[in-house]
């Protein structure tokens, strides 16, 4: 399994919670989410991450499977806000 780090790559619009470009967390190999102090995740848009947050992480993906690919991006679905965050696996040590 992989760990994942989703970032805030950028903003086409208004966030009012706010989301700022290069905000982060972390998903580890057990689900578990770490963000840093002070930081928070808007629901609705974990909502909509929540997909590739349980398929990215696995070190199997099926040949075509579009979870192979080592970096995905997904659109908060709020038209005001469009937040664009970037699922990336970290490398294994």
């Amino acid at each position: 399994m992989h760990r994942l780090r989703v970032t805030v790559e950028r903003i086409d619009g208004y966030c009012n919670l706010p989301m700022l470009i290069g905000d982060s967390f972390i998903v580890d190999e057990r689900g578990r989410l770490t963000l840093p102090s002070g930081k928070h995740m808007c629901l609705w848009a974990m909502q909509s991450l929540m997909p590739m947050l349980i398929l990215m992480p696995r070190s199997d993906p099926r040949e075509g499977d579009w979870s192979s690919s080592s970096r995905q991006h997904m659109i908060c679905p709020d038209p005001k806000g469009l937040v664009h965050y970037r699922i990336e696996r970290i490398p294994e040590p």
